[in-house]
Parts: C-alpha cells; structure tokens; sequence
C-alpha cells in the first residue's frame, strides 16, 4: 500500500480493520475517538505553563537574577525589585495561556460529547463521539456531522451516491459527492445485512492528504478497489442525502481532519531575529560593564578603603592580605552589579512587543477599506506576530488564475477540426469584430486596433472631462491607419454589443440565459449535425467529473473546478446536455436524444498527468475520450495527424495571446479485446502495494496514445479590479513580483502584459523554454550576458529635482530645489519567462545560483507550467540565498505550499475554497487589498514598531547608566541612585503607556499619501528604520541622556544648603530628583517624536506624568516608602525647577536642533509628504499636487491589456494634424509636441509651465511633489 505522508505512526505500515469485529480490530490499539487538543488540566497547568515559560531564554535570565538577589553578600537590590515585573510578565502570559485552553477544553467536550449512530449487531446504539471506535459501523443522517473517516457501505440515494460539504475541512462550500460500491449498495439500511457485514479493509496509514486514500476490501472472496471517492471524512457534513452508512477506518487524532491541525511551522520577523542578536549583545554589554566596575572597586578597595577600617571591624571581616579581600569585594560586586544593571535587558520588552502586534491585528481587521462586498469578505491576520513584516517585503509570489484573475470563467472560443470559432465577422465589411469582456460591461466605446498593435477609441458619445496624457501619447505615435489582419487575413475591428447580441439558445430548454457566444458558425454546425463539431461537445458532456442535481426543476452541476464547470456548462448550452450519471453509466442528451454511455473506467485528472480520460460503451462501440494540456495531448497524437494539429496549434496560440486558458481534445476508438486485456492489467495495478502510483501511470500510458485530435476550447479568466495598478505601485516600491502559474507560456506572457507585470518599457522580455540541462544552461548564460552588457552602459548615476511650491492662491511663495542622486530609470530592466520543464533543470543545484542570479536581476519574473512542489522550491530559493522578505499569495489548494514555504503567506478568499486561507498568515478578498495591507498597515506597522524599539532602548539605557555614574562615587559599591520601588515600576508604569501608545496609534503620514507615494515603502524593504546602526544611536543617545541626567543634578546639589539651611545633597533627595527628571524628559522625548496624536495619546503621555506624581505620593506617603518625603521637599526648592529646566533644555534641544537641520537640509520623502499633508490640512482642502504613478507608453504590445478610452468625434483628425490644444477650467493649455521623426515621448506641460521646463521621461519614476 503506497505510503502517501510522514505523519503515519512509525510502527504501522499498513492498516487492516475488519468490520463489526471490535475484538479483532483492539489487537492493534488504533486510537479511538477521543479528541484532545487541551494542553493542560488543573493540576498540570502551573508547573506544565512555567516550565514553558521558563524555556524562554529572557525569562530565564531573571529567574536566575532573582535567585542572585537572594544572597544578601551580592545583592544591594531588594528581590522584589526583580520580582515584580518577573511575576507580571509570567502572570500575564499564564492568563493568556489558561483563557486559550479553556476555550481549548470547551470546544473538546463539545466535539466528543456530540451523539452517534453505533450499529451492535442488528441494533443501533445512541453512543458519544468519543466512544466510536475502528470497524464500527455507524449511521448517519442529512445535515449532521461524520463522527470519523469512514467508508461509505450504503445511502439512500440511488446509484450509492451521497453529498457532503466540506467546508471545515478545506473551506469550500460546493456539495462533493461520494459513492459507494455497487456491491455494499445493495444492502440499503437493512440492519441486518449491515450488521453481518464483515469485510475486511487494509488501506494506507493515517496521513495528512485530504483528496487521496488508497485501500482494498476483501469481502465474500473477492477484491475492491477503495479511493477517496468511496471516503468521507470527519469533518464532513452530509448533504441532500436522507441517511447513509458507514465503517469508521480512522478515529480521534488518527483522522485526515486531525492530521491537518499539526503544529505550524513557527515563523519569526526580521525584528525578532535582530532583537535576538541585540540582546545576546546587551548582554556582553552588561557584562563588560560588571567587569568595569568590579575593577573600579577592587582599585578603590585597595586605595582608599583601607582607611575606613577605624570603623568597621576589619579583621573579621576581610582578609589580613589588602590585595585577597579587595579581589573578594570586588568579585562580589561583579555579581551585585549584575543585579543592579538588569534593567538594561528589559522584562517587558517582550510584553509590550506582543501587545502592540495584538493591537495592530486588530486594526487590519477592522479595516473597513478591505472589505470585499460580494463575497462578504474582510481581510484577516490569522496571526499576530508578523505584522511589522509586512512592511519589509521584497519578494511577492503569487499564484495567476484566481489571485491575478477572477476565477470565473467562461467559454470564449474554440478550435474544431482545424477551423476557429468565436470570432465574429462582419457579414458586410468581412472584419473580425473582437469582443472583449471589457467591451461587453462597457457600451459605450469601440476601438480599432492598428497594425502597429495601437487601440484606437471611436463612435464615443460622453465629452472628454480631462486631458490624458497618456492617451494623447498614444495617439500621438500612432502612424499607419491600416487596421491590423487577423489569422486568416481580415481586418479586427472592435464593437460593442449594442448592435451584436449574443447567440439565441432559446431552442434548448435547459439553456442557461447567462451564457453569452456570438459566433454563429458554430451553432449553425451543431445544427446542420457536422460530424466534428457534434464530437467535439460530445465529448466536453461525456469526458468530465461534474455531477448534476435537479432542484425545483433545474438542472444544476456540482464541479469541481471552474473550468470543467464552464466546458459542461458550453457543451449543455449548445444542446449536448449531461444529465445524470452512475457508478456504471453517465447519461447526455443530445439534441433532444437520451443517450446512455457505460462507464468502462476513469483515468483521472493530476497536476503531473496534466489530463483526463474517460473511456465508454455504447451500442457495443468502446471509445476514450481525452482531455488535457496541449503539449501532454500533442505528445500522444496518432501519425499523420501534423495538418490538423499545425492549424490547431496556430489557433491554440492566438488563444494564449488573448490571455485565454486552453485544453486540447483528442478521441480513440478501441477494440474489444485489446481493452480487456488492458482492463485486466489496470485491475491488477489498482490492487497493488506500494508501486501502484507508478504501475498506474504506465498502463494510463498504454492505452492514451494514437488519438486522434479533435480540437482545443479556449476559457476566459477575466482580471480582478484594480491589478494592473496595484502591479504598478508595488513595483514603484521595489517590490519584485514573482508569478508562478500552471497555464501555459502564451496565455502567461499575455496576462503579465494586461496586469502591467511586463510592460513596454522593458528592454527585453527573456524566453527560458529548453528541454535539456545543458540547453537551460545556455539560455541563461546568454541572458545573463545581455543583463551585464546593459548594465555596464547604465552605470551613470541620474539625477532629480524636487520642486517645492506654495500654492499659488497662498499669498506666500516658497520655492527650492532639492537635488539628489538617484539610479537611472527605473522603467527599463528585463523580465524573464521559464518553463515548468525549463525550470526542472533550473533548480538543480548546480545551476540554481545562475537561474537565481539571471531572476534576481529582472523587474518580472513569470514561471509557467509549474508544479505545486515547483511553486515552493522557487520561494525557497529567494529565502535560502537572499537575505530578503518573501511573500506568497494564492487563492487553491496548489498555492499552500508557496504559502507556508514563505516568510508571510496571504490567501484569497476565491472560488477554489479556503485551503489556502486556512494555511496562510494573512487572508483578503481581492489582490488589490495587497496593496492596502503592505502600503498602510505594514508599512505603519514597521514603522510603529521601529520607532517603539529605538525609543525603548534609549529609555532603558538612560535609566540604567545613571547606576555607573553614580559608582564613580559611591566606590563602586553597587549602590543604586534610585529607590528599589522605582525601580521595580520604572519600565512597567511609570514609561510604558506612552511608548505602547506611539506603538499602536502613530503614523508619519494618513493612509491615502502611504498608497499614493508607494516609494514611501523603500525604508521599510531596505531595513532603514530599525538596525544594528539605528540601535546604536539609540543607546549612544541613552548613554548621553544618562551622563546629563546625574552630572547636571549632582553638580547642582553638590554641597547645596537650601534658603532654609538644610543640606541638599543627601542621597535620598539626589535619586528622587534623578528619578523625577528622567520621567520627564523620557515623557518629553516621546511627545516630541510623536507625529500623530490621538486623545488615547494624550491621555498616555501627559497620564503617565501623573501617574508618577500620584503613585509617589500613595508609595512614600501612604504605604511608607524608604524615601519618604525626598521629593517634596525637592519639590519645594527652586533649585528642583531650575535643574529640571536645565536638564530638559540640554537633553532636548540638540536632539530637535539636529532632525530641523536634517529635514531641511536632507529631507526624506516621507519628511516632504508629511509636509504637503500639513499644508493641506492647514488650508482646509485637499492637495491637488499629488504624486502620480508614471504612465506608461503604449506601443504593439500594449494591445495584450484592454483599456477602455474616451475620446469626442473628430479626434482623429487632430492627431493627424500635428496639433492638439484644449483648454483648461483655469484657462490654461495642454501642449504637446508631435515627435513622429524619433519617436521620443516630449514631457506635459501644464498651464503656466513653458515648454523648456519639462523634465525628460527619465524623471517620470521619481517621486516629485509640487506644493
């Protein structure tokens, strides 16, 4: 039996259950039904959750600094100054974990508390979930729950058929059916016959895949072949069937359902692993300073103290040699130093790290803005711990067909015994009139296509309400007006329905209205019978795993997929209706005749297979009819087959180009004979061990070869709103778009010319198509060639200029150039095209670098023909040899892998079910939210938390370091400047709001400037804002803040007297003093970075000033802290205020003196954005100068992608004219320049602009903002 996943137990190779045989089946201690997914019990939970918590490394760190502080010779520190922010943090953290399995353990007794119908014996036993057990025979009924994976006996539908949802377990909503074998259908819901029942069933081992089972039934002496169609999973609901029974095969935590809810692989951000490194180096910080000071007081033990042996007894306490009892202080003080600087490797970090992800997912969620109406569907972060990743990416793949595209398709066009249809030709001019789904939805435009490849808008009725450039560049280079032939020599013209409807299908009482064909050719050859064409729907009826249902007197389909849906659907709309099917037989009505086929075998679909076979009876006749990828059919064509198949493939390409999905369809008549011998040998491979998969593809070989070709179908997949441009801005943030796709290289190219992924301005588009390892190897090589020779005449640098301008209604003006270096024109580059075939060899490990060397240096990158494995392999070379964030996206089951293998993974809710939302980090309804959940939350999300980091190390180094200014005078005695309580609630009260606010609320710019300036995203891919570098300035700025922060007060009180004549410069009031000054320029520094406020925000910074007052006054006053009364009277002198002035000013000034200079002298974009946002906020309207994304040029490619334009009668005539004027609502002129001579796109000047300031079209790509 073939082993089909690593999840099977180790000592079980092979399952073997014999039906209503409890005794039988206990001798193998299969598990029973018993579901837990609850981690603790009461009496575990406190050892079992500490001992979890303990295993993270900060945690175990001040476990064993609280132990330290235990030992009065080391420890200056009260343990509860450790203790306190310990017992938080595991305190916190237990409560999560305690709710989590609590709702763990609810949802366990609901499971296995649920009833079920037990067969014993001849009876039926009401019995719990969890008390089904292997080989027991259970009922069940419509609308109810399958307790376990179970194989189907008998239902109550004819045939042995069932339906079943399964959305818990793939989340797709479509009824599946299931059928069981002719021979236990017979015995119904008789209870008798069921309950003598004893076959005995081996089968695979407990495994993971939902859509695979292999096994075999013995029963009264003979063999059966068992698949997942004769399986119903636990999980499952049963649908549209009255009952049904079955023998449960596996139970509990052995079930498919069970297998899947494994643990998923743990990803972590890039912040998580440098946060890692930082702390490992705060550590040795830490360490070096202990080492510091326990040399600082091994130095003053041996200088000076000596000379306070007059008063403390020396001789009994240190040893006779001065140098042996200073190297014993001092080794102590290592130690007690260690405790005293701990805060410099913050507890809370984590804490507060966490709480702000949960926040921030919360937010996505909420993002009404994501929300994708008609599918009822709101973006989701299915985890917390990645949020800041987003913002980071470089590296998108996406799946094609239900990610890029709508996943609804429709039958456009076919090719049939070498003739094309659905192409629909004028009767009068004899032009082909191309209709595109664009056109269709919009009625109001046709559009002429050139022979240069160039779209031309005619007959518009609607005024033109705005200058478009790009339309008028177009137009501007458009030189010949002959329009462009088609395949067979006519002109292509593009016209609206309006005047062309749609097929009339009326004749057919199962027509479906929505269906849409306007070639009648093809409907006048089913009518006149033609022998070809009545073959070619024959076989989309017959050739298919589709099933049907009548509801309220309709025909309705169960498929499962939407193309098979579309071919069936195409097929019944042109009179070939498939009605019904059996185990043995499948029914079509053909023209109004009832025909009946027997179903001799299914030779099924796989993504290695790449086609279907189906092969029938009737009157005596055995026929195979194929369908599947042009390539796998062409390879298995009968001789003399190279007409049809040359004209075939001539249309199979025209199809590609217009971004349609093709199959190919081929027949083979079969003797009688030969196919029982055939029959024979496929029964034997069925029943097989281990090499079944194998033996199965080799007798599938034998028998689909010699056909003959009948035709090809071509589906449109249509593009989902909004791609093209959410394509465009991405890559104007740097972010590389990867597609991996099973459709084929032609229908690939043509969908990444319609979503702008390959667009005009590309100086190549690179074609990998080789079959050989040394001739993938020679492609690349030749590419990489071409990649380096351009590169090496692109090395001059370009430059910019950044024009910034009042409004010229505002009274003041403000003008200045800003002129920065930046790369040549980002619109060039190469894009590359591979093979799946091609990419086999690819990714071989010798020649890997080279295919990533060539990717890596494309703008696209599109992989076609792939497999699911191939999907993953690819994104697993980008994360092996790139130090680069991944992201995949997809909508299938195909994509899950993709989805996992990358560092984020993003599913779509789509018409392939929830599989890959069920696997991903990230769900959205549509690709276009992409651009939303990169641009503002991740971007925010990075940017929040680069800014919580930085300013949380410099709050903590600022506090910690004050401990080693303070040794200096204290004779490095360990002695801290603060009180022990102080201590204990600095990080965990006193600064932890206002941070945590910055953390959750703050942003430099709105949502709508993050999406329309996409360069905004550059910081954040290129890791800018929070970095070994960045780090390093925050702890230099701490070290300073901590130096002013003593020095200055120290200086102050040093030997003061106050008006009153009491001294001033006692400890006590010194760290009261300290403390309160730190708090407030901590406050300060965070109000200051804070760019936007919310009343949260306020209420957090100025609350937390407050706070501190009050929580001072309750602990001193109240409770009867140490330093009871020290800042009152602080409080009460002058020279508090003067020092708290003096300290803020110092600490304060240079910091905003040094980011004016920087936003002045080298602002960023996001400086200059934030800017325009407040001058536009500050005159109470929105800006009108916003940055655009550049437009791009049109040339013979850019007819691949529809675009619908607008244009007034007699526009072609200024075209031609050379001059086109046309006023603005200010007055102003658009002019343009005509360049027919060099073919150079002049820039757009607007109103007052000459014609002498335009920027060349280099200048396009860069973000440039006129205020």
């Amino acid at each position: 039996m073939s082993r089909s996943a690593a999840t099977s137990p180790v000592n079980e190779t092979e399952r073997r259950i014999r039906a209503n045989n409890r005794e039988y089946n206990s001798q193998f201690k299969y598990a029973n039904n018993y579901i837990k997914t609850s981690k603790y019990t009461v009496l575990t939970f406190l050892p079992l959750n500490l001992f979890e918590q303990f295993q993270r490394l900060a945690n175990f760190y001040f476990l064993c600094l609280l132990v330290l502080q235990m030992i009065p010779a080391i420890s200056s520190l009260t343990p509860i100054t450790t203790a306190i922010p310990l017992i938080g943090v595991l305190t916190l953290t237990a409560v999560k974990d305690a709710y989590d399995d609590f709702q763990r353990h609810s949802s366990d007794s609901q499971v296995n508390n649920r009833k079920s119908q037990t067969l014993r014996g001849k009876n039926l036993k009401v019995e719990k979930w969890s008390q089904v057990q292997v080989g027991d025979v259970i009922r069940m009924e419509n609308d109810q729950f399958v307790a376990a994976d179970v194989l189907l006996l008998s239902t109550s539908e004819p045939n042995g058929l069932c339906y079943i949802e399964t959305a818990e377990l793939d989340g797709e909503t479509n009824l599946k059916c299931r059928q069981c074998l002719a021979e236990t259908a017979e015995m119904m819901d008789n209870n008798e016959l069921i309950g003598e029942f004893d076959g005995e069933i081996v089968c695979e081992t407990p495994n993971n895949l939902l859509n695979k089972f292999d096994g075999i039934l013995m029963w009264k002496g003979n063999r059966y072949a068992l698949d997942n169609d004769k399986i119903i999973l636990r999980g499952c609901v049963l649908r549209n069937t009255q009952w049904c029974y079955g023998v449960v095969i596996f139970a509990g935590k052995d079930t498919k359902l069970m297998q899947n809810s494994g643990k998923t692989k743990f990803k972590r951000t890039c912040i998580d692993r440098l946060l890692n490194l930082l702390i490992i180096g705060i550590v040795f910080f830490l360490l070096s300073l202990c080492l510091f000071c326990m040399i600082g007081c091994g130095i003053w033990e041996s200088l000076v103290g000596r000379y306070f042996q007059v008063y403390l007894p020396w001789d009994s306490l240190v040893p006779t040699d001065p140098l042996g009892g200073a190297t014993v202080t001092a080794l102590l003080v290592f130690f007690s130093y260690s405790i005293v600087l701990n805060t410099v490797v913050p507890i809370s970090l984590y804490v507060s790290v966490e709480v702000i992800r949960f926040v921030q997912s919360f937010l996505i969620n909420w993002d009404e803005e994501m929300y994708h109406a008609p599918t009822n569907t709101h973006a989701r972060a299915r985890t917390t711990t990645l949020n800041e990743e987003l913002g980071q990416i470089e590296y998108i793949f996406s799946d094609k067909t239900g990610t890029l595209t709508q996943n609804i398709m429709t039958f456009n066009k076919c090719s049939v015994a070498g003739r094309s249809y659905g192409d629909l030709v004028d009767d009068v001019t004899g032009e082909i009139i191309d209709l595109s789904e664009t056109d269709k939805m919009n009625k109001s435009s046709a559009t002429v296509k050139w022979k240069n490849g160039q779209e031309f808008v005619r007959n518009v009725h609607p005024p033109i309400s705005s200058a478009n450039a790009r339309l008028l560049e177009q137009a501007d280079r458009m030189g010949n007006s002959t329009p462009e032939p088609d395949i067979n020599g006519r002109a292509k013209i593009t016209q609206t329905p309006s005047t062309v409807p749609p097929l009339d299908f009326s004749f057919n009482k199962d027509y479906e209205p929505e269906f849409k064909f306007y070639d009648p050719g093809l409907l006048e050859a089913v009518k006149k019978e033609d022998p070809e064409v009545h073959m070619f729907f024959r076989l989309l009826a017959l050739c298919h795993t589709v099933m049907s249902d009548e509801k309220n007197g309709r025909l309705e389909y169960q498929a499962q997929s939407p193309d098979e849906a579309a071919l069936v659907s195409a097929a019944r709309n042109f009179g070939f209706i498939f009605r019904e099917r059996s185990p043995n037989s499948i029914t079509i009505e053909v023209m109004g005749k009832r025909e009946v086929y027997e179903v001799l075998c299914i030779l099924d679909f796989n993504n290695v297979r790449k086609r279907m076979s189906v092969i029938l009876r009737r009157n005596g006749h055995l026929r195979l009819y194929c369908k599947g990828a042009d390539n796998v059919i062409y390879e298995r064509l009968k001789e003399g087959s190279e007409d049809i198949m040359q004209k075939t493939q001539e249309h199979l390409n025209k199809f590609a180009g217009e971004g349609l999905r093709t199959l190919c369809l081929s027949v083979k008549d079969l003797e009688e004979s030969f196919f029982n011998d055939w029959k024979q040998r496929h029964m034997d491979a069925v029943l097989s061990g281990e090499d079944k998969d194998d033996r199965l593809d080799a007798i599938y070989e034998e028998i689909e070869k010699d056909m003959t070709l009948l035709g090809a179908t071509a589906i449109e997949d249509k593009l989902q709103d909004g791609v093209p441009q959410t394509i465009a801005n991405l890559s104007l943030a740097g972010i590389k778009l990867w597609v991996l796709t099973g459709d084929k290289q032609e229908t690939a190219i043509n969908i990444g010319y319609s979503c702008q992924l390959l667009t005009d301005e590309l100086t190549d588009v690179f074609i990998v198509d080789a079959t050989t390892y040394d001739s993938v190897e020679t492609q690349l090589q030749r590419h990489l060639e071409t990649i380096n020779t351009a590169s090496s005449q692109q090395n001059r640098p370009a430059l910019s200029i950044v024009t910034f301008r009042w409004d010229k209604e505002s009274d003041t003006e403000y003008n200045r150039e800003d002129v920065e270096e930046r790369e040549p024109d980002s619109s060039s580059g190469f894009a590359i095209v591979i093979n799946g075939h091609s990419l086999v060899h690819a990714l071989h490990p010798q020649m890997e670098k080279l295919f990533l060397e060539v990717s890596s240096r494309c703008k696209s990158v599109i992989c076609c023909r792939v497999t699911p494995l191939q999907k993953a392999m690819v994104v697993e070379l980008i994360k092996k040899n790139k130090s680069a964030v991944t992201l995949a996206i997809g909508d299938g089951a195909n994509d899950v892998s993709m989805i996992k293998t990358a560092h984020i993974g993003v599913g779509i809710s789509g018409q392939e079910g929830l599989q890959a939302v069920l696997a991903s980090d990230y769900s959205i309804g549509q690709f276009r939210f992409l651009e939303r959940l990169l641009f503002v939350h991740g971007r925010w999300s990075y940017y929040r938390m680069s800014k919580f980091l930085r300013y949380f190390f410099y709050k903590n180094f600022a506090f910690t370091l004050c401990h080693i200014w303070f040794a200096f005078f204290c004779g490095f005695s360990a002695q801290t400047v603060f009180d022990p309580m102080y201590i204990s609630v600095y990080n965990l009260f006193y600064t932890s709001l206002p941070v945590l606010a910055v953390g959750v609320f703050d942003q430099d710019v709105n949502d709508k400037n993050s999406i329309l300036y996409p360069k905004l995203y550059t910081p954040g891919l290129q890791n800018m804002l929070f970095n070994k570098k960045e780090f390093c300035w925050s702890a230099l700025h701490g070290f300073w803040a901590s130096c002013i922060l003593f020095l200055v007060p120290y200086g102050t009180y040093k030997d003061g007297l106050s008006p009153k004549g009491y001294v001033l410069s006692d400890h006590m009031l010194l760290g009261s003093v300290v403390a309160t000054i730190l708090v407030i320029v901590v406050t300060v520094q965070i109000a200051l970075d804070t760019s936007y406020w919310t009343i949260v925000n306020h209420i957090m910074v100025w609350g937390s000033l407050i706070w501190y007052f009050i929580l001072d006054y309750f602990y001193n006053f109240i409770i009867g802290g140490s330093y009871v009364g020290s800042l009152t009277m602080a409080m009460s002198e002058a020279t508090f205020w003067f020092t708290t002035v003096i300290s803020c000013i110092i600490l304060v000034i240079p910091v905003l003196s040094w980011r004016f200079f920087f936003i002045d002298v080298r602002p960023t974009l996001s400086d200059r954005v934030r800017l325009k946002q407040r001058l536009a906020q500050m005159r109470s309207r929105q800006s009108q100068d916003i940055l655009r994304t550049p437009s791009t040029r049109r040339t013979r490619r850019s007819l691949r992608s529809g675009y619908a334009f607008a244009h007034q009668e007699g526009f072609g005539r200024l075209i031609t004219s050379g001059k086109i004027m046309r006023k603005l609502p200010n007055g102003g002129d658009f002019k343009f320049a005509m360049p027919f001579a060099n073919n150079v796109t002049k820039s757009v000047n607007v109103a007052s602009t000459s014609p002498n300031d335009g920027t060349s079209r280099n200048s396009r790509n860069l973000d440039t903002i006129n205020l």
